[in-house]
């Protein structure tokens, strides 16, 4: 599935945390690690010259040794220039399946290469993107859900589009991989339906019932699937789920680069991705 991924770093503490949980995804099918580090082209220059390449070299090759002790084969590559660039540019040539970040959350516009910079790889993707939120602790960084598990409680958001009946395919592919427990949850978006189509609501519930029924029974592998609908703002609903339902990931559909940018960063996988206390996996649509 994830046979092949990459993995952005900036040899902060933050990324050291990515690379010490990295070994959650061996239960995904992943044995081949890309570990990267980018350098604005502008600073360049005056980075290698004024800071100790060796050094460098020296802290790559010991997430290195992490990876590879994780059972992971791994290779290195430092390259310059636009980060979410050259980090979607090495993950298409190096025929990687899923790009992995790190996000501080709320700072997702700010200029900290695992907070901003994970907007525009995300909305450049045109593979998978896990984001890993992650949190300031005394020593640094850690991840925000510290029991991360890919495959105890999958919570599956879907509005039935086209993009998340091909994140829907990403979910079997995980079911089949063995998954404790799934959440196949669809909001009624409060904002379209009310006032002009309240009436309209159970009919909604009731054809919405049934696809949930559908996608259930293509989760044959699964023992535990609940199927739930809820009537809200749908992002909040979402992140409401994920805290009070005890969910280890999110499973989602993105909007990615087909969309215009302020339209993506008003959307519901965006606004997920962002405060979601959990990883996301955001799947983008195919591009011809």
């Amino acid at each position: 599935m994830f046979e092949k991924i990459l993995i952005a770093t900036d040899l902060s503490s933050a990324s050291n945390v990515i690379v010490n949980y990295a070994g959650e995804l061996r239960k995904a099918g992943t044995k081949e690690c890309v570990l990267v580090q980018c350098i604005k082209a502008r600073e360049a220059a005056s980075y290698l010259i004024a800071q100790d390449t060796e050094l460098l070299k020296s802290a790559m090759e010991n997430q290195k040794k992490i990876l590879e002790k994780q059972g992971f084969t791994v290779s290195v590559e430092i390259a310059v220039g636009t980060v979410h660039t050259e980090v979607n540019r090495i993950a298409k040539e190096q025929n990687c399946s899923l790009i992995v970040i790190g996000s501080h959350g709320h700072s997702l516009a700010g200029e900290i290469f695992l907070g901003g910079v994970a907007t525009n790889i995300i909305h450049n993707a045109v593979i998978p993107v896990l984001i890993m939120r992650l949190k300031k602790d005394k020593e640094g960084a850690c991840l925000q859900c510290e029991k991360w598990s890919i495959n105890r409680h999958i919570l599956f958001p879907t509005d039935f589009s086209q993009n998340a009946d091909l994140a829907f395919t990403y979910l079997e592919e995980l079911a089949e991989k063995g998954v404790e427990k799934i959440t196949l949850l669809h909001i009624q978006d409060n904002s379209k339906i009310s006032p002009h189509l309240d009436d309209k609501l159970e009919e909604f519930n009731r054809i919405d019932r049934e696809r949930l029924g559908k996608m259930k029974s293509k989760l044959k592998g699964v023992k535990n699937v609940d199927t739930e609908i809820i009537y809200g703002i749908p992002f909040l609903e979402i992140l409401k789920v994920i805290k009070e339902r005890d969910v280890s990931q999110v499973v989602m559909g993105s909007q990615g680069r087909g969309f215009v940018y302020d339209i993506f960063i008003g959307s519901v996988s965006y606004q997920v991705a962002r405060m979601s206390p959990v990883p996301v996996l955001l799947i983008p649509m195919k591009r011809d």
